[in-house]
């Protein structure tokens, strides 16, 4: 085979390697979705934790890169401080160690039976015809994923198979032979390192493609120290273009890493080469084997993490000096109230849905207070209350457009079943939230009408308002906590609650019009309780809208016309739930 024909068949190995590559890390990240959040969640100041947890992700995700870019995407939404991340960076660039020490056991040689079977070559076509079946067969959306992951991790293993064989013969190549004389050079080395892996952007590929090289015999460790150390610079690309249009914060991510890895050069090559001259050590000349490329990769960034992570606020300080923010950048983050996700988590659908849901909580928890603040102008109207009322349904209004464009965008990408119905989930219920914004401003309208105009309603009419009020409070908090937890118990004490609102309101207004009609009352007095209720009423509508859509999202239906026909006649469950608010809500009782 000439040389152009090793160079092609290098090249559709690492085609292979990347699919695959890719496939894997894709359906890992997806299994391991509410796993990663968890993981996310419990990021802290210390920077312990934060190597581990990045260790952790990168380990699960395959990819430092794609732990970036994540990063860069949370600290650019907010979700994460920069300062925080830098932890999480050390630990990402040991994590990715694990794909080379995996490759390395390609090259195990021995006859023994257990050794041969820890070879990926040898059970690998077992996981691609045990995940093909998956996939085909299962219905199971777990074992569809289990199922891509190990046809991946094939396809991966068959490109760095293809790699390994199509630079058999390049040892006996003279041009080959006189590529790697100038490999001698250590700043050559680092330079080649460094802009392979940036082109592919993936270190496990440019790490790959070396394990497959050093078969020939030909790879010194003189010229794979300094190789592997660039790969771990060049791998910092990837979040370097991530970060391009991102803010000021976001960008010093990227930088972190660049740092932390130029720093790393800094520290180990100077020491290795001076330690092989100074110390007559032959190893220098000695040639490596995949395990050593391994070995090579997981000392230089562990050495590096011990050596920089007690100067983890130094680099922080260092990264704010290079990427200065923009004139007003800080105070537009701080002044952002809506929610703001950036598209890079797109690349991490579950990362990203699971976040869509933190803000579609804190969405909930905003339109209960709005509801609850304006409950309070009744019977007391402040003008400060009132403010806080209009402020947060103008908030809503921005977490409903903001949240509804990003959801449609993220139903467009490769999600589970289980963030699917997450997704379909919100998508049903933030119109709902931004809704209970609107009529609590109506409510506040109607407040202030009765504080301008001196209006007070007789004491039965205050009675039976004041038992309204109460039952709006309970369904507006109990859905809210319905959402918040995902409760499908306690959703189903909603419905029944919303009915009972339903008869709350139509007996004040039949009330209302026997003391309209012996005097007791005015039009205008009825004009503006016709609004109360009309709000209230509409309050506990859309509060049942949610509550259906989290009963429906389980049952991946949203028949809500279907739901409520079934549960309304015959159903005794229901039966028993809305006789109990009856009696808990009941106009004539005494209170």
């Amino acid at each position: 085979m000439g040389f152009l024909g090793i160079v092609l068949k290098l090249c559709a190995g690492l085609v292979f390697f990347l699919f695959g590559m890719s496939t894997m890390s894709s359906g890992l990240e997806k299994m391991a979705g509410s796993k990663l959040e968890l993981v996310l969640k419990k990021m802290t100041d210390k920077p312990i934790i934060g190597v581990i947890m990045g260790l952790i992700i990168t380990a699960v995700i395959q990819s430092s890169s794609a732990t970036t870019v994540i990063l860069v995407g949370l600290v650019n939404s907010g979700l994460m401080s920069f300062q925080s991340t830098i932890s999480v960076l050390f630990g990402a660039n040991i994590g990715t160690t694990v794909t080379a020490w995996l490759l390395s056991l390609a090259g195990l040689e021995s006859s023994s039976l257990i050794v041969q079977l820890f070879k990926p070559q040898n059970f690998a076509p077992v996981l691609a015809v045990i995940g093909t079946a998956f996939m085909m067969v299962s219905k199971s959306d777990k074992k569809k994923t289990l199922g891509a992951i190990f046809v991946g991790f094939t396809v991966l293993i068959y490109g760095m198979d293809i790699m390994s064989e199509s630079v058999e013969g390049l040892a006996e190549n003279p041009a080959f032979g006189d590529l790697l004389l100038k490999f001698n050079n250590p700043i050559l080395g680092v330079l080649m390192g460094t802009v392979v892996t940036a082109v592919i952007q993936s270190s496990s590929a440019s790490v790959g493609i070396l394990q497959a090289l050093s078969l020939t015999g030909t790879i010194t460790y003189n010229m794979a120290v300094p190789i592997v150390i660039g790969q771990n610079i060049g791998t910092c690309a990837t979040g370097l273009i991530s970060s391009i249009g991102a803010g000021a914060k976001a960008k010093r991510v990227a930088t972190s890493q660049l740092l932390i890895n130029v720093f790393g050069m800094i520290i180990v090559l100077p020491v290795y080469l001076l330690g092989v001259k100074f110390l007559n050590l032959s190893i220098g000349t000695e040639t490596v084997n995949p395990v050593s490329i391994a070995v090579i990769h997981s000392i230089f960034n562990i050495v590096t993490v011990i050596v920089l992570m007690p100067f983890t606020k130094f680099i922080a300080k260092l990264s704010e000096k290079l990427v200065r923010e923009k004139k007003g950048e800080e105070n537009a983050e701080t002044d952002r109230r809506a929610v703001y996700l950036d598209e890079r988590l797109l690349n991490s659908p579950s990362i990203a849905v699971m976040e869509c849901d933190n803000y579609t909580v804190k969405m909930a928890l905003l339109a209960k207070e709005t509801v609850l603040q304006s409950l309070k102008l009744i019977n007391n109207y402040d003008k400060d209350v009132a403010k806080v009322v209009f402020d947060n349904e103008n908030v809503l209004d921005l977490y409903e457009d903001n949240l509804g464009t990003y959801l449609v965008k993220m139903s467009e990408q490769s999600l589970s079943n289980a963030d699917a119905r997450t997704v379909a989930r919100m998508l049903h219920t933030i119109g709902d939230f931004e809704r209970l914004g609107d009529h609590a401003k109506g409510l506040e309208k109607v407040a202030a009408e009765i504080n301008e105009k001196k209006i007070e309603f007789s004491p039965n009419a205050q009675k039976e308002i004041q038992v309204l009020l109460e039952a709006i409070t309970e369904i507006v908090i109990t859905t809210t906590l319905v959402y918040e937890k995902n409760d499908y118990e306690l959703a189903s004490k909603v419905e029944p609650l919303e009915q009972v609102i339903d008869r709350i309101t139509a007996e004040i207004k039949s009330h209302h019009i026997v003391r309209l009609q012996r005097g007791d009352c005015t039009i205008e007095m009825g004009f503006i309780l016709s609004d109360l209720l009309t709000n209230c009423k509409r309050i506990s509508d859309h509060c049942s809208n949610i509550a259906v859509a989290i009963i429906e999202a389980r049952n991946d239906s949203f028949d809500t016309h279907y739901y409520l026909n079934s549960v309304k006649y015959g159903d005794e469950d229901f039966s028993k739930i809305f006789e109990d608010y009856n009696r808990k809500y009941d106009l004539h009782a005494d209170r």
